[in-house]
């Protein structure tokens, strides 16, 4: 047995070299990027204003916790929840016919190209630049985040539904097909029964993505509370801030173990 390793791994092929000008030129590359990063001096401000922001999250206020107005903590999260969630439903259920028309096992190359290019386009442009965009067309407020969360999950769930369509057992579609079924009962009776377990994964993801783009987009404007959170930091009112950053906390948190239970489900079946 030992002679047999020895003589495989004697005829085995010799690729330290190639492996060592990889990392050669990884190292380089990495040397060559750390020369435009510039550490600047925090300064006694800067701390003060990190201590400030510690001492506002342990000494919340708690009346701003405690408020369901539309002022209130409570009611800014839920707001921001219902954009993440709309959002990711309406893209998702977008994303659901472009995937398919993208995916070069289903329909023809040239028109899956299309289909690819026009995914890769919306994902070219950043959240942010849509939020600035939606707000100029529909004004501030929670419409132009659920427009901005919607063209986001867009692109990414496109992405992974293509994936997952690619995929597939291609047997199935050949017996459906033999049996003379259309092409919307091939989807419908071969195909999303596979699919599903795959699709709702990817949307509890990008779910959990979008609730935090959505606190982010609300600096712009786009409804959320992000936007209180800017104002408060703006003034120092550092109570505030610390109630806004324990209430997304508490969200995510909660969040992140229903989905984590949704995914653990999905993979046992």
């Amino acid at each position: 047995m030992n002679e047999t390793i020895e003589r495989a791994y004697r005829a085995a092929p010799k690729r330290w070299v190639y492996q060592l000008s990889i990392a050669f030129l990884i190292a380089a590359l990495m040397a060559w990027s750390s020369t435009t990063v510039k550490l600047g001096s925090t300064g006694e401000r800067g701390l003060a204003v990190a201590g400030n922001i510690l001492s506002g999250i342990f000494h919340p206020d708690t009346k701003l916790l405690l408020t369901f107005g539309t002022d209130g903590v409570p009611y800014l999260l839920l707001e921001t929840f219902c954009i993440a969630f709309l959002g990711t439903v309406v893209g998702a259920v977008i994303s659901l016919p472009l995937s398919f028309l993208s995916a070069t096992n289903l329909v023809p190359r040239p028109i899956a190209v299309i289909g690819r290019g026009l995914i890769a386009a919306i994902r070219t442009i950043p959240a942010f630049v849509y939020g600035l965009m939606f707000i100029r067309v529909t004004g501030p407020g929670p419409f132009a985040g659920l427009l901005t969360m919607s063209l986001c999950s867009i692109g990414m769930v496109s992405k992974m539904y293509i994936e997952s369509i690619e995929d597939l057992d291609k047997r199935i579609l050949e017996s459906l097909d033999a049996a003379g079924c259309t092409t919307f009962q091939k989807i419908r009776y071969g195909i999303l029964p596979q699919l599903m377990p795959d699709f709702i994964s990817t949307i509890i993801y990008r779910f959990d993505m979008n609730l935090r783009d959505a606190t982010v987009l609300g600096l712009v404007g786009a409804g959320g509370i992000g936007a209180p959170l800017i104002f408060a930091m703006s003034a120092y009112r550092w109570n505030e801030v610390g109630s806004i950053l324990l209430g997304l906390i508490a969200l995510v948190l909660i969040i992140e173990a229903i989905s984590a239970r949704i995914r653990i489900k999905l993979a046992r079946g």
